[in-house]
């Protein structure tokens, strides 16, 4: 599992970051971006599940040749208030679910109330990935492997909220963990 935590390092997917997106990025971990990046390989390598939440789903998106919005704010001024942390463990917007993916069958919904408090987004996807959560604004909120390569692993499920802080009050963020955790009991039988 991915988890969530300061932003990924810009340097690993923009070549030119302007000096007012260069201020909104926080301190560097390097040392966990490339721990991360190197995770993600072999878990590809392996064939384990994998779920990645918030930054789990950035750094994910990266990994595999995608890029991020370094500063939602700035980059897409229209958007929603992505940076909730006054309401971390708590419902700040609804997302729609893409029918037929792992999220939605997981949580049996069509559309998701989730948390909010990340600033940065997917921006270019990478190729091996698809959409299985929009927010309103049009911001992704959620990612899995495309139908043709699905079974390159057991389980690939990214979110951009954050279900850990919502699983108790909201079966269907339970539920995420739920099948994250059945695909794991399978591959270690």
């Amino acid at each position: 599992m991915l988890t969530g935590g300061e932003d990924v390092q810009p340097k690993l997917y923009t070549k030119r970051l302007s000096p007012l997106l260069q201020k909104t990025v926080s301190t560097a971990e390097l040392e966990r971006d490339l721990f991360e990046l190197m995770l993600i390989k072999e878990v590809f390598r392996q064939h384990k599940p994998l779920l990645a939440i918030c930054r789990g789903q950035q750094i994910l998106n990266v990994a595999l040749g995608g890029t991020l919005v370094v500063d939602i704010r700035h980059q897409l001024p229209r958007a929603l208030n992505h940076r909730r942390l006054d309401r971390k463990d708590q419902i700040v917007h609804d997302v729609e679910l893409t029918p037929g993916t792992r999220l939605a069958t997981i949580t049996g919904r069509k559309k998701l109330g989730v948390n909010s408090s990340h600033h940065q987004a997917v921006a270019r996807m990478a190729k091996p990935l698809r959409v299985t959560a929009r927010s309103p604004d049009g911001v992704v909120e959620g990612l899995e492997l495309q139908p043709a390569v699905a079974d390159v692993l057991p389980f690939l499920l990214a979110v951009q909220f954050h279900p850990e802080r919502l699983w108790a009050r909201h079966r269907e963020h339970l539920n995420i963990f739920r099948g994250f955790m059945r695909a794991c009991a399978e591959v270690y039988q």
